[in-house]
């Protein structure tokens, strides 16, 4: 999976927020707002990722357990999937 190029990670007023552009705008009228972990699964979907290799990378990044990892990386995904924001090879 990778991230959508239509939509965009923006700061505002201290928010991070992921912005649609184009026809993500028309498919998806709204944002979406991440916590620092989710901009960084954000910063990762820049190249193609799997579950596992997120999870493997939050586990090298913060102190968390496997299994929090994992909760954490599939929430992320199951938030963004149906948006659009996350692509499926």
């Amino acid at each position: 999976m990778r991230r959508n190029p239509d939509f965009l990670l923006r700061d505002v007023a201290g928010a991070l927020v992921l912005v649609p552009v184009g026809k993500a705008s028309v498919d998806f009228p709204g944002m979406i707002t991440l916590n620092a972990t989710g901009a960084y699964f954000w910063e990762l979907l820049e190249n193609e990722q799997t579950v596992a290799s997120l999870v493997e990378k939050t586990l090298s990044r913060y102190e968390v357990d496997e299994t929090k990892a994992r909760q954490d990386v599939e929430a992320f995904v199951a938030k963004l999937m149906p948006t659009g924001a996350i692509l499926e090879n």
